[in-house]
């Protein structure tokens, strides 16, 4: 398996917008509730791309044998990293390998001492995450919606 980390500039739109109206990634995502159309595709994509020039990092698309299956990746969120990963269902099962490499970067490369994971309450399965050595850290709202918040330190 190929895996790739580029730039969601380099995503197609018609892409992105299958992966983001999914019904099953969004179950997952409370914030993407009132649709994903073409216009919300460009806005969202310049964000994320100013995320880069402002803070020098923010989430990448993922490519595993040359096909887009997803983005994620570091994203300052309330003025600390954060950790976000969103998969296309045919490709949950490689979340791991991403994550992996996701933290390599974030302690390896980055330097971090330590980022954070923002999970809806609907989300009851954290045992996995837990086992990463990631530690509840409380609440937070993000745009009207709660969140739970679970951080991993690097000494952890």
């Amino acid at each position: 398996m190929h895996i790739e980390f580029r730039r969601l500039t380099e995503v197609t739109q018609s892409d992105l917008i299958a992966l983001m109206t999914h019904p099953r990634v969004r179950q997952q995502m409370p914030l993407l509730q009132a649709g994903f159309t073409e216009e919300d595709c460009e806005a969202f994509v310049a964000v994320k791309e100013r995320l880069w020039s402002e803070h020098g990092y923010g989430p990448w698309a993922f490519f595993i044998d040359g096909t887009f299956a997803g983005w994620g990746g570091l994203q300052p969120e309330n003025g600390e990293a954060d950790l976000g990963l969103v998969l296309h269902p045919h490709y949950w099962g490689v979340g791991k390998t991403l994550y992996n490499k996701i933290i390599e970067r974030a302690f390896e490369d980055m330097g971090l001492e330590t980022f954070t994971v923002l999970l809806p309450p609907t989300r009851t399965r954290i045992k996995g995450l837990l086992r990463l050595g990631f530690v509840e850290d409380g609440e937070l709202m993000v745009e009207g919606e709660r969140f739970m918040r679970f951080r991993l330190n690097r000494a952890d």
